[in-house]
């Protein structure tokens, strides 16, 4: 999908939800700066590379604000619609990449903003069932036990977060096989992140924790991101 038409799409999908006109403005998707996802040896990232039901993070779209990249072996659905935790509702665009499988969420939680650090996880994609975690295929957060399905726009499947997951918009070029992160869409957590966070990130990230990602972002697997992964 072109840029021009990747934007036309996420426009139309927002108003296509029917609300009015002021709520489906605020519902639009949020554009930041076009960004090439690379591998940590900095090379390009092609979408037909990207393994299967792995945890990958890249900080998108501010230098300190993990997101997931899931490759998730099947086509995620199109168009699902959403609400926001203040109910404004948006339509989600699905996967891209050649079998539509591949999504890419905000990895901060919606209930109480857990997210991957440097030192542990308690947030990840599960592809198993467990003692709690009794759906397959979902993000799961073992603070709260929200949990989030990623193959439909990552809606709120179990647990008591108030909305789904912040969806991070991908471009992909067919061409070339590269991916972009080029904005995010529904309920954005980022400032209640940096508020609730400001000492940890500024002792970790210094003045680039709002820095906004440009040019390259480097995905990583969870294991080699973050020491330590809380299974529940």
């Amino acid at each position: 999908m072109q840029r021009r038409e990747f934007i036309q799409f996420c426009a139309a999908s927002a108003a296509a939800t029917g609300a009015p006109a002021a709520v489906a403005a605020d519902a639009r998707p949020q554009f930041y700066s076009r960004a090439r996802l690379v591998d940590p040896s900095g090379t390009p990232l092609r979408a037909s590379a990207v393994p299967p039901q792995r945890n990958l993070i890249f900080l998108y779209p501010y230098a300190s604000t993990p997101c997931f990249l899931l490759n998730l072996g099947r086509p995620a659905k199109e168009s699902a619609q959403l609400l926001t935790a203040d109910k404004r509702s948006y339509r989600w665009q699905g996967g891209v990449g050649a079998r539509r499988s591949i999504v890419a969420y905000s990895a901060i939680c919606a209930h109480q903003l857990a997210y991957p650090t440097r030192e542990i996880s308690f947030i990840s994609y599960r592809t198993e069932k467990s003692a709690r975690n009794r759906i397959a295929n979902v993000i799961h957060c073992c603070a709260e036990h929200s949990q989030y399905d990623p193959a439909e726009g990552a809606r709120v499947v179990a647990g008591p977060a108030p909305q789904p997951l912040a969806a991070i918009l991908l471009e992909h070029e067919a061409e070339s096989d590269a991916l972009y992160a080029v904005g995010t869409l529904g309920g954005e957590m980022f400032n209640k992140f940096f508020a609730k966070y400001s000492f940890r990130l500024s002792l970790e990230n210094g003045e680039a924790a709002r820095r906004q990602a440009a040019g390259t972002c480097v995905v990583h697997e969870l294991e080699d991101y973050c020491r330590q992964q809380v299974k529940c």
